[in-house]
């Protein structure tokens, strides 16, 4: 397997990491364990790297992906990274997150990290 199944079926797993992608666009930076974000993070530069493209293929091919919530009040987060996040990675080659760790997770010592869109304001 190339992949980490994280003790979830295919379709629970799907449903997690569309939803961390999502917040990781709206808030542009997330905390979670740190393999759920070595696992997020691969998904998410292939989508900013889609959306640097820009055309409507690669729109529908994101919007498939991440879901339709409000980033802020006039757009949600399929326009916040068609619009803000590829212009800010316009010129970057690749390398658009970093995961920061933090340390244990109080109640089980899971691995805690944040996991971050560089550049961020």
């Amino acid at each position: 397997m190339n992949y980490r199944k994280l003790n979830r079926d295919s379709s629970n797993r799907k449903a997690l990491f569309r939803d961390l992608v999502t917040d990781l666009f709206i808030h542009e930076r997330i905390q979670t364990t740190e393999a759920k974000a070595k696992e997020i993070r691969s998904i998410a530069e292939k989508l900013i790297t889609l959306a640097k493209r820009g055309d409507l293929h690669a729109r529908r091919q994101v919007a498939a992906f991440v879901r339709r919530e409000a980033a802020d009040e006039n757009q949600d987060a399929i326009q916040k990274l068609f619009s803000d996040l590829a212009t800010r990675y316009s010129e970057r080659p690749g390398g658009y997150t970093r995961i920061l760790k933090l340390g244990p997770r109080r109640g089980d010592a899971a691995p805690m990290v944040y996991l971050e869109l560089v550049d961020r304001a």
